[in-house]
């Protein structure tokens, strides 16, 4: 047979078989599927991503169908191909004979390294063969004129079989094969369509015509139908013509036009049976993700076959207005599927947040870590409120919040104790820190306040926090520091009490002494007015008036043992100077 290729064609076909395959394969949208020819032979590249599972036999059986459905590849070869996208070379390959009855073909085969498949650029041509393909149409056929044989296949009677039979029988007389041969010979010519009129062929023709004006003005399925009835009773006729009739090739052709034309309605028909039964389905209004893509499967199937009738067919007419609605149907599908799918993202998107979340919490060992964790709970559970009651997503959501919520909360919770602690501990160190500067300026009183105030915020870290540790070895210093200040303190207020009972000690009229504190102990210096006075005292005292010289001594007495119960009280040495520094009195504790 002679192919006569045009490009929009090669398009169209490649079309035609591409919505097959999507309709027909779970995951027909990954396949790109490009036509060619050469030598007069159809070829069809199917060609799919590397991560894809395919069916071969499916695949196949797909085209295969398609193809037989086409009456204008009949009385083909095709030569269909398998191919991952990133190869050169296709893995698997069947040879497809599309004759008037379907026959068996080969089992696909795995290719060898080198398989016989022809130039690339007949299916990308001007490019290499890692370019994109060309998009196929359907391929139209001319019969070349082939010589009719009428007796082709007839018996051959002049097998040995039929000479052993035939042989003895003329030694008894040619007159009984005589009468065979006539009696044969009759009943040939009186068989249809041999030297009779055939009916048959001309209602064939007349309906061939006819059935084109009846199926452009068909305006409902049934008289589609009855058209398809009309079609395949006049092609069942033709079959009684036998093969060794002059007509028996003008029936053949009749027969695949009539055929044809009938599976070209059958087609219609079915897909508008599938576009009844998705109309019926969307009556009803559903947030099912299953439904949904359910829907658009049934749309689909309903749209491949309708797309792949030639726009030029008598059949365009009729089919263009529901295509037309159909399409729009299918993308209203498609959008409630991408605003479903959104949601459903949503969900695992939140899942992997929630992922990350609990890995950042499991390994937390700072306050920023906590914060961390708490701030990506806080994002997953946000992913989730917001999703809609009416998504099929939202029974999910519910059921993550009930899990991701206590998460965030006990996160938030701990979070908010780490950064406490941290607080705690920070205030803790800062306030050692003045303590110690009051100490550096012997300020022990505020010293010992500021050690005690350091000391109590210490211990008031939580015990389940990170600053724990931290703070508990605080606490010994920081006691002791306190301690150490509130000594400091007492001696403090003793010697103010030791300095204060020296100066009431010493006052008087006259200024009696003077005195000095420190570590080694206190300095009492007589003054010279004092000194004075006793002596004047001493002076004035007699035999007949002892008093000035009594009191002289009991005043000093009393000054001494004053001077004494000072030092006792303070723990100091005790050493008594007169004016002209000569040592008076010495008093050691103990």
């Amino acid at each position: 047979m002679k192919v006569a290729v045009q490009q929009e064609d090669l398009q169209l076909l490649a079309r035609t078989l591409q919505e097959q395959v999507l309709a027909q394969v779970a995951s027909g949208q990954v396949f790109q599927i490009r036509c060619a020819v050469n030598q007069d032979e159809l070829m069809i590249l199917i060609q799919h991503p590397v991560n894809v599972t395919v069916d071969n036999e499916q695949i196949f059986a797909v085209i295969e169908d398609a193809l037989q459905s086409l009456t204008t590849y009949r009385e083909q070869r095709v030569q269909c191909f398998l191919r991952i996208i990133s190869e050169k070379l296709p893995y698997a390959k069947r040879d497809i004979t599309i004759k008037q009855k379907r026959q068996e073909v080969p089992q696909p085969k795995e290719l060898e390294n080198t398989p016989e498949i022809p130039d690339a650029s007949l299916f990308w041509p001007g490019t290499n063969t890692e370019s994109s393909f060309v998009d196929e149409h359907p391929i139209e056929q001319e019969a070349d004129e082939e010589i009719f044989d009428p007796l082709a296949d007839a018996p051959d009677l002049t097998t040995t079989k039929h000479k052993r039979l035939v042989i003895p029988k003329l030694l008894l007389g040619v007159g009984l094969l005589g009468i065979i041969l006539l009696g044969a010979g009759g009943y040939l010519l009186t068989r249809p369509c041999i030297l009779s009129a055939c009916q048959e062929i001309e209602t064939a023709e007349t309906l061939k015509t006819a059935s084109r004006h009846m199926i452009a003005r068909a305006k409902s399925e049934n008289e589609l139908l009855a058209v398809k009835q009309q079609l395949e009773t006049a092609s069942n006729a033709l079959t009684i013509i036998p093969q060794w009739s002059p007509r028996y090739q003008q029936a053949e052709e009749l027969k695949t036009n009539l055929s044809g034309n009938s599976q070209k309605i059958s087609q219609v028909l079915t897909a508008l049976q599938a576009g009844a039964k998705a109309e019926q389905e969307t009556q009803t209004t559903t947030n099912s993700l299953g439904e949904l893509q359910a829907r658009q499967h049934l749309w689909r199937q309903a749209i491949a076959p309708l797309e792949a009738i030639n726009p030029k067919s008598e059949l365009y007419g009729f089919i263009q207005p529901k295509l037309t609605k159909y399409r729009v149907n299918l993308q209203t599908i498609n959008q409630q599927l991408l605003a479903q799918e959104k949601w459903l993202k949503k969900i695992t998107a939140a899942k992997n947040v929630a992922s990350i979340a609990t890995q950042r919490q499991n390994a937390a060992k700072s306050l920023r870590d906590w914060q961390k964790a708490q701030s990506t709970w806080q994002i997953a559970v946000n992913a989730l409120i917001i999703i809609p009651a009416s998504s099929p997503a939202y029974p999910e959501a519910q059921k993550l919040l009930t899990e991701y919520k206590p998460q965030l909360a006990r996160t938030r919770d701990r979070a908010t104790s780490e950064q406490l602690a941290a607080k705690s501990y920070q205030q803790a160190f800062n306030i050692a820190k003045q303590a110690k500067a009051y100490e550096k300026s012997n300020q022990w009183q505020a010293a010992a306040a500021y050690w005690e105030q350091a000391l109590q915020t210490a211990k008031n870290v939580s015990q389940n926090t990170l600053y724990y540790t931290q703070a508990q070895s605080l606490i010994a210093p920081y006691s002791a520091n306190l301690k150490q200040a509130q000594e400091k303190v007492q001696l403090t207020n003793a010697s103010q009490q030791t300095r204060l009972d020296l100066t009431k000690t010493c006052a008087g009229q006259i200024r009696i002494c003077t005195f000095t504190i420190n570590n080694t102990g206190i300095i009492v210096t007589t003054t010279p007015e004092y000194e004075q006075t006793i002596q004047t005292n001493l002076a004035q005292a007699n035999p007949e008036n002892p008093d000035p010289a009594v009191g002289v001594t009991n005043h000093w007495q009393v000054l001494q043992e004053a001077l004494t119960v000072i030092s006792e009280n303070a723990n100091l040495p005790l050493v008594i100077y007169d004016s002209q520094g000569q040592e008076v009195y010495i008093r050691t504790p103990g």
